[in-house]
């Protein structure tokens, strides 16, 4: 009885002492991290894509009656209803960051297209601004997927979902959850948070780990207490405070972002990841899928592939490149993948 009044007494002691640091890593004033700016130097997709002939038109349709803003692509003179691609953009990405390259390589193929902004984000509502929450862009997808269904222009038993880095996550989990879709392309994938935090750990250092879990606390106990967001750097220079710190990712941003780009998020998103494992729902996916995997993407380590080949039922296409995980939006890198994915929609939509 003593030992187990001793263990009750440490363990109180420990939930109390982890209740005051995140009272005072939340409340402790005048904390702010130095905001980053990409040095904007734009390579453009658009030079290199196909200007389809159909047309973009700007939509609005609201999940949880907030107002999310897309981009619709319809295909010149299409004589019925069209196969649709619906997409996203990854970790702090929107539509306007090249994802306008890829649709118009689907819409000339013969494919609707409806790529949007998460909530919270781009031009879509919700507040606070610049959250990225797992949960809620999973809603959003099925939102777009909603939408879209319900447009005569589109062949609702012709939809396919096409995702990137974290999105590439959310449309697996997406088809898990949905049966009707028609295949997904996911390239440089997030399959495993867990395996992809234990790289950063590797890579980064405990010491950035740890200086990310404090600003996630941060932000997340002030969420609690209905304060203002803590918000740092998307992109950051290397040693810095940022969601991704690395010269791939800040050159890949410098690349691709407008003018206007905001380069900051809730940290609240920097607890999270870890916990998203859309890699244990690729057994519960029944229509045809492919990956496109860099094989220096510290983001998607080997063993998670292996392990996702295994999971996948024969419907699985992997195409392997000498990529790191930003590689795959630029140049001649681009080219390739976006030919795989034309290849791919037309094989299993048309």
């Amino acid at each position: 009885m003593v030992v187990l009044m001793y263990i009750g007494i440490i363990l109180a002691v420990i939930v109390v002492a982890f209740i005051i640091e995140l009272l005072i890593v939340g409340l402790y004033p005048n904390v702010s991290v130095p905001k980053q700016y990409p040095e904007i130097n734009p390579r453009s997709l658009q030079d290199k894509t196909i200007v389809g002939k159909g047309t973009r038109k700007e939509v609005r349709f609201d999940v949880k009656g907030v107002a999310v803003s897309a981009w619709l692509y319809l295909p010149e003179a299409a004589s019925s209803p069209s196969p649709c691609v619906v997409m996203a953009h990854g970790l702090g990405g929107t539509r306007d960051m090249g994802l306008d390259a890829y649709a118009r390589r689907f819409e000339e193929a013969g494919f609707a297209v409806l790529a949007f902004d998460y909530r919270y984000n781009g031009e879509s509502d919700g507040n606070p601004r610049q959250l990225i929450w797992i949960p809620s862009q999973l809603e959003d997808y099925a939102g777009a997927i909603d939408y879209v269904r319900n447009l005569k222009e589109i062949n609702p038993a012709k939809i396919a979902l096409w995702g990137t880095s974290l999105s590439g996550g959310h449309v697996i989990v997406s088809a898990a959850k949905d049966n009707k879709i028609a295949c997904i392309a996911a390239q440089c994938p997030l399959l495993d948070g867990t395996e992809t935090a234990e790289e950063h750990v590797k890579h980064m250092g405990i010491k950035y780990v740890l200086r990310m879990t404090g600003h996630g606390q941060r932000d997340i106990v002030r969420s609690w207490m209905r304060l203002s967001p803590h918000k740092i750097p998307i992109v950051g220079k290397p040693g810095t405070v940022a969601l991704m710190a690395n010269n791939d990712a800040w050159n890949t941003f410098s690349a691709m972002a407008p003018d206007n780009y905001i380069n900051e998020a809730c940290a609240r998103i920097a607890i999270r990841m870890d916990k998203y494992q859309p890699v244990n729902q690729l057994g519960q996916v029944n229509c045809p899928v492919l990956l496109q995997v860099g094989d220096k993407d510290m983001a998607v380590p080997a063993k998670v592939v292996n392990k996702a080949r295994k999971l996948l039922k024969q419907n699985c296409e992997i195409i392997h490149y000498p990529i790191d995980h930003f590689d795959i939006y630029l140049e001649d890198n681009f080219e390739k993948a976006v030919n795989h994915q034309v290849a791919f929609f037309s094989k299993h939509l048309i």
